[in-house]
């Protein structure tokens, strides 16, 4: 990652932000570091210590927690315009990250170090409202996560997941079943065993690397199976 020279356009992605003209603000905003992150650069590890309030201008950036066995879930993704909740949760409870946060993309963003948050956070509402506004919007993603991680049939989330990848990125989806089993929280085996189960309805054709989606219709009535 590196840095360089602030420019004051990064607000144009934070409108709230933008249009906080308090002085504590002001001089919070005027400290601010711009950083240039490469795609797979790893921000912070789970126990590292949380040294700034993050915010990304453009880019994703992928929070995911890893047990001791080595399998991972991913919790949310922080993309243009938004804050990381646990990095922001960490400077609050001055605790070291519990998990680890990656470059999913090249990514841009804004770090506000630790004293010039303190200061907006005690003496700036504006910023104060947007911090806290972005911490709810956080636990609600996380608890519809616990819910689906819980609750939900896997076939069902899996079918939900293909959907929604394909709209993005068109009938294939380039990814393997280890990154499935981490999107949906789940081991590999579970994946592989509900993916080719798939291919033999003949909704989908698996390739190395990759998922062609043949049937979407019939997906989608997996998909909204829990609904009905």
């Amino acid at each position: 990652m590196s840095f360089i020279p602030e420019k004051t356009d990064w607000l144009n992605t934070f409108p709230e932000l933008k249009g906080t003209r308090d002085k504590a603000w002001r001089s919070t905003a005027g400290k601010a570091m711009r950083m240039q992150v490469k795609r797979g650069s790893i921000l912070f590890r789970d126990g590292d210590a949380c040294n700034g309030y993050v915010l990304v201008v453009s880019g994703a950036i992928r929070v995911q927690k890893i047990d001791p066995q080595g399998h991972e879930i991913v919790l949310y993704r922080v993309e243009e315009g938004q804050s990381c909740m646990l990095t922001t949760t960490c400077l609050l409870a001055k605790q070291n990250y519990p998990a680890e946060g990656i470059a999913e993309t090249d990514v841009d963003l804004i770090l506000l170090p630790l004293d010039a948050f303190d200061t907006a956070l005690s003496e700036s509402p504006g910023f104060r409202h947007f911090v806290m506004a972005n911490i709810g919007t956080r636990i609600s993603d996380l608890m519809l996560l616990l819910e689906d991680v819980a609750f939900g049939r896997k076939d069902v989330r899996l079918a939900a997941f293909l959907l929604k990848h394909a709209g993005k990125n068109g009938d294939i989806l380039k990814l393997t079943h280890r990154q499935l089993a981490v999107e949906l929280g789940t081991a590999r085996e579970v994946v592989s065993r509900l993916i080719k189960d798939f291919e033999r309805k003949g909704l989908v054709r698996l390739a190395r690397n990759k998922i062609t989606i043949l049937e979407p219709d019939r997906i989608r009535v997996i998909a909204n199976r829990d609904k009905d």
